[in-house]
């Protein structure tokens, strides 16, 4: 699971998620991707669950890119806890990812294949994607 060695801080504020992606959202590494349409937060869970659905579908072949990473600490409070008392304990990690950001980049597959396999990790993500193609792609199938 995706998390950070080490942090300064054990705990931090909320934040709010405003606006679109203002950095990641064009392709950088490969010719497949697929981009948020809404803000959420994405646990490091939920990032290796999708990865694992695409790397199995594409089999091996070619490359991926993960473009995000959990590294924002969220904490909960035990269950039936009165009000008070200070936060909670850190949890786990996620990603806090706004309309327009990269999630995954694929590259070394067909257009077809990338686009079922990158459809199936979207699956296991809390948020609506789109598949996007590298603008200068043309398919070498034909």
């Amino acid at each position: 699971m995706l998390q950070p060695k080490r942090t300064k801080f054990r705990r931090m504020q909320k934040g709010r998620m405003k606006g679109n992606a203002g950095r990641g959202n064009q392709l950088a590494f490969g010719s497949f991707g697929i981009k948020t349409l809404e803000p959420a937060w994405i646990t490091g869970r939920q990032i290796e669950a999708a990865r694992q659905a695409i790397v199995r579908y594409m089999k091996r072949e070619g490359q991926l890119w993960i473009r995000v990473f959990p590294d924002k600490p969220i904490t909960k409070k035990p269950a039936e806890v009165r009000m008070g008392k200070g936060k909670g304990a850190p949890e786990g990690f996620v990603a806090p990812v706004t309309p327009g950001r990269i999630l995954f980049e694929a590259e070394g597959v067909p257009l077809a294949v990338a686009q079922e396999a990158l459809r199936l990790g979207a699956q296991k993500l809390p948020v609506a994607t789109k598949f996007i193609v590298r603008r200068d792609y043309e398919d070498n199938a034909n």
